[in-house]
């Protein structure tokens, strides 16, 4: 069945969907967790370096060496700020990345699991109508098998349990349909001097030959 061809190869691919959602969910959860740690070691730097900037306002410290070394700490600080915010917009813009993948791919999850309702939909019907068929077929079968000779029908079924399930094949153009094997001049002679009620049998898959009007003769 076509549907189910389609639905194959849709497993397939969000099979292979599964596992990128996967890795980026588990990428955008760790660099969210590094963006919130990033948040907090600029935070605290930044009280820090607030704490020290007052201390210099307000004239707390008198020493000129500790004023000094609390200058430098201030610079080292901003320093230190500058670096911890560019780590922070380096794993923003990571985050930011990731999550654009990961909406991509659950989108187009998203679309194929609509896209593989529709198909299981499709491929429901078809084998609802392919039933139908059937019953209906073997029902005539049925008819046209209460007609026919009883030892006709026996080789039939034997013939068509032994040559994949096709026990009669039509003969067109000096071909068996079954084996598609052309018939040869001496075995055509025979056909056609044969009586239209008797069996003929493919001389080379064996199966019942079933005499068209364009044989070939």
């Amino acid at each position: 069945m076509p549907q189910q061809a389609e639905l194959d190869r849709l497993d397939a691919r969000r099979g292979e969907l599964a596992g990128r959602r996967v890795a980026l969910e588990t990428q955008v959860s760790d660099l969210g967790h590094d963006q919130r740690k990033a948040d907090v070691d600029v935070e605290r730097v930044k009280e820090r370096r607030i704490r020290n900037q007052q201390r210099l306002e307000t004239g707390a410290v008198s020493s000129p060496r500790d004023l000094e070394q609390l200058q430098q700490e201030v610079v080292s600080l901003e320093r230190r700020i500058s670096s911890l915010e560019d780590t922070e917009l380096e794993v923003m813009e990571q985050l930011e990345s990731a999550q654009r993948f990961l909406a991509e791919v659950t989108a187009e999850t998203d679309e194929m699991a609509a896209r593989a309702g529709e198909l299981q939909s499709a491929l429901d019907q078809a084998v609802s109508d392919l039933d139908a068929q059937a019953r209906v077929a073997l029902g005539e079968r049925e008819l046209l098998v209460s007609d026919l000779p009883e030892p006709l029908v026996t080789l039939y079924e034997r013939m068509r349990s032994q040559a994949d399930g096709v026990g009669a094949a039509a003969l067109r153009r000096r071909r068996c349909e079954g084996c598609r094997l052309e018939l040869t001049a001496s075995d055509m002679a025979d056909t056609a001097a044969a009586a239209p009620d008797e069996v003929l049998r493919c001389p080379e898959c064996n199966r019942i030959l079933v005499r068209m009007s364009d044989i070939g003769v």
